[in-house]
């Protein structure tokens, strides 16, 4: 059931009977007072321009044509054309009767299922995962969840970063220890963070090591065995990280899902083959250069686009060109997310212009960069370690389990040790995740134990916390989600309720649509929050209440649970039954 996109069609029909298009916006939105009603529909501010007529008239005459059946009590003109939808709670009721008899919760089958490739995570395979990969990740993760649930066709790539320069590095510094007689078995390849470090200072200090890494980087991208052997200890190693962190973070990401960088190495060549027969990249000081007037600067020079460098090296633009051709013309891509964070911005507005240009890019196939902003430590500076180093994102999670379960034994009396460490483990990764995903995609935000921790706010904690309580109620009611009774809205709170589970799919549409599970985020805390309000209103297993209403409002609370649950999967994030 959307409401609001019932309502839109609705209006829309008033619309044509008025002599306007049948596309027509509606404006239909949720609205932000009781007085209000429950949803806005504004419309007739805008049609009354094209109709050259007064917009209160217009909404006047709307309302006459409006057929909202009985699924509204009122609609009511305000101001200089608003009118006011307040929704009838017999027909609510209804509509949610319907809804708890559905496995969906009544969010309905997509009627036009896409093929959507979402590029995420993405982790540089040269060392361990750290901070900065969270965002992508567990963002990345919630979305991908929700297009499934929702019913798109949705292919995981993870664009592994196991290709360039990094990786000459570290097997010139790989080869020069094999040289001193070290054996390749006590290369201690384990922690990969001290050998990158190794490798990276040579680079910078010493003379004639960034050429030499520069050379090996153009035997392994030619295919030599020799490069590759020694390259694939890296990426085994780093692949092995990966999956520990994954599943400790509870997300759906596996080794199918790996498409990294070397997977276009044999499209490299025929992508600056073919940009140079459509004269779109031309040579520059030695390298290959596509110009883009599109995003000149103020004085007007292009923007330049480099795609072979000088020796013939290949660039993060070159294998991002082949990935656009792979996912729109093989994999046939209506739509492609990539998540990164906001400074790769201009790069993936170079490779959107080049791929176009060139054809990797069908029209057909939506390209949505969809950066983040950065995770910053309370000092207002990007997160780091005490003493400025990187922080690996293994050791934060470990973290989290740990001070999550300090939390847990304050509150829990009546639970064992066993069943502790797992609240604690769905509870630290739970809070570190919706810390993250509560935040707009956009913005930079705060990381903070305590705040993330609490049980009270807009936190983890307080909205599983929610669920346990609601599965308390059904467990001394004696009930389970099969339970089943005929549900009737009498009080306001009942209604309010009703009305917010009831826009569970208008939530997810706009998830989809924007990328942003920070949505569903204030969603669910505003439905819990709604609960709450409506079970200190309305008893529920007190002595004295109807056995109707009782059932009525047990109904409310299965079906609260339920979208709770669903909700919080749809971010990856856990349930317990107890706390």
């Amino acid at each position: 059931m959307n409401i609001k996109h019932l309502l839109t069609e609705k209006t829309q029909a008033a619309f044509v009977a008025l002599g306007l298009p049948a596309d027509t916006n509606a404006a239909v939105t949720v609205s932000t007072k009781p007085e209000f009603g429950d949803y806005q529909i504004n419309g007739a501010m805008a049609a009354a321009k094209l109709l050259k007529t007064n917009p209160r008239q217009l909404a006047g005459q709307l309302v006459q044509q409006l057929d909202l059946g009985d699924m509204a009590d009122k609609a009511d003109i305000a101001g200089p054309g608003f009118i006011n939808v307040t929704l009838n709670k017999s027909w609510l009721a209804a509509q949610l009767q319907q809804a708890s008899s559905d496995n969906r919760l009544g969010v309905s089958p997509n009627a036009a299922p896409q093929t959507v490739v979402v590029d995420y995570s993405a982790p540089n395979l040269a060392k361990e995962m750290h901070v900065g990969h969270l965002r992508s990740t567990i963002i990345g993760d919630a979305v991908v969840r929700t297009l499934e649930f929702w019913g798109d066709k949705v292919i995981r790539q993870n664009h592994m970063g196991d290709w360039g320069t990094q990786f000459g590095m570290l097997i010139a510094h790989l080869e020069d220890k094999l040289a001193a007689g070290i054996d390749l078995e006590q290369v201690a390849l384990a922690d990969l963070e001290d050998f990158y470090r190794e490798a990276k200072k040579r680079f910078d200090d010493e003379a004639g090591f960034a050429d030499k890494s520069r050379d090996y980087v153009v035997k392994l991208q030619s295919g030599d065995a020799h490069c590759q052997k020694l390259w694939q200890l890296f990426i085994d190693t780093s692949i092995k990280h990966s999956d520990e962190v994954y599943q400790k973070l509870n997300v759906t990401l596996t080794h199918a899902d790996i498409k990294p960088e070397s997977a276009y190495n044999a499209m490299l060549h025929g992508i600056i083959a073919d940009l140079k027969a459509q004269s779109l990249a031309v040579e520059s000081e030695g390298a290959l250069v596509v110009f883009l007037q599109e995003l000149a600067d103020k004085e007007g020079n292009p923007s330049p686009f480099i795609v072979q460098k000088t020796g013939g090296g290949f660039l993060y633009a070159t294998t991002d060109l082949a990935a656009c051709q792979h996912r729109s013309h093989t994999l046939q891509a209506d739509r492609v997310i990539i998540f990164t964070d906001a400074r790769q911005g201009l790069h993936f507005k170079q490779v959107e212009l080049v791929a176009r240009k060139a054809g990797y890019l069908r029209s057909e196939t939506a390209y949505d960069h969809c950066p983040f902003g950065t995770m910053m430590g309370e000092d207002g500076k990007p997160f780091k370690t005490r003493t400025g180093g990187t922080v690996k994102l293994a050791e934060l999670l470990e973290e989290a389990v740990v001070r999550a379960k300090a939390v847990v034994q304050e509150k829990a009396t009546d639970l064992t040790e066993a069943e502790i460490a797992e609240v604690a483990r769905k509870v630290g990764i739970g809070a570190v995740k919706f810390a993250d995903l509560s935040k707009n995609r956009t913005s930079d935000y705060i990381f903070s134990w305590d705040a993330m921790l609490s049980f009270e706010g807009a936190t983890a904690p307080y909205l599983q916390y929610a669920y346990t309580r609601v599965r308390s109620i059904l467990r001394r009611a004696e009930v389970d989600d099969g339970y089943s009774a005929t549900l009737q809205l009498v009080e306001e709170q009942e209604k309010q309720l009703a009305v917010k589970l009831l826009r569970f799919e208008e939530t997810l549409q706009l998830v989809i649509k924007d990328a942003q599970p920070n949505l569903l985020c204030n969603y669910l805390y505003e439905l819990a929050s709604l609960y709450m309000t409506f079970y200190e209103a309305c008893p529920i297993l007190k002595d004295g209440v109807e056995p109707q209403v009782r059932d009525s409002r047990l109904m409310l609370s299965i079906f609260t649970s339920r979208l709770l649950q669903q909700g919080l999967d749809l971010l990856g994030i856990e349930v317990m039954e107890r706390m």
